[in-house]
Formats: structure tokens, sequence, C-alpha cells
């Protein structure tokens, strides 16, 4: 298969929906999302306005990412008693890398890994600051 950059929406949808189709089904992160996301065609929707925001910055887009990430995941964290760890953003974003690897190349397909590595670091980093004092 000859593979393309990440060029387009529905390229961004394509990686989020794959990623995410893994993620579900991984034994370690699955019962992260799957108990806390009741509306997966709303999430996916949701990531894929954040990828496409986060890739294609210059560009005029159909839909902006208005959300917030970090208070999403300390959230998360909370309600599963502060147990994610480093290990849960490493199988994250080696999901994500594999992804991204199977379905594309180019620019946009390395920056993609660029961010979300620099995303992970930054959101486990402000997860633990936000856990209470033991």
């Amino acid at each position: 298969m000859n593979k393309k950059d990440i060029k387009s929406r529905d390229d961004v949808f394509l990686l989020v929906a794959s990623f995410y189709n893994k993620i579900r089904k991984d034994p370690v992160l699955g019962p992260f999302f799957n108990e806390t996301i009741k509306d997966w065609d709303a999430h996916l929707e949701r990531l894929t306005a954040f990828w496409e925001s986060s890739l294609f910055m210059t560009r005029k887009l159909e839909q902006k990412y208005l959300g917030n990430p970090l208070e999403a995941h300390i959230k998360v964290d909370a309600e599963h008693n502060n147990s994610i760890t480093e290990t849960h953003f490493g199988l994250w974003l080696n999901l994500w890398f594999q992804t991204i690897d199977e379905l594309f190349e180019g620019n946009y397909a390395e920056n993609a890994k660029r961010r979300a590595r620099k995303m992970s670091t930054f959101l486990y980093l402000k997860i633990f600051e936000a856990r209470e004092p033991q």
C-alpha cells in the first residue's frame, strides 16, 4: 500500500477512529475510555476537531476545537482513584504511533507524533500535580 500524508479532515478522522478502535480493545487502556465515554460518535468528532486544529493551525477549519483536555484528563484520573500512570501514557503513545505508521507517512504524520509526545508528557505531569497530597 502506498501511504500518503495526513492532508484533510477525512484523513484525521480515519486516524482518530482507527486509533480509538485499538484503544477500546486494549486490556489496559480500554477500561478507562470505555467506562468514561458514553457517546463514541461525538467523542470521535471532538477528537477529530482537536487533531485537525492541532495539525492544520494555519488553515481555515470547518470546526475549531473548543475543549479543555487537561481538565477532562484530571477528572478521569480522579474518577479512577488517581491510578493513571506514565505506563498508560506510554501505551497510548505507542498505539498512536503504530496507527499513524500503518496509515500515513510524511511531514504531517511526523508532526502528529511529535505533538502527541509533547501532549502526553504535559498531561501526565499536570495530572500528577493536580492530585491531592496523601
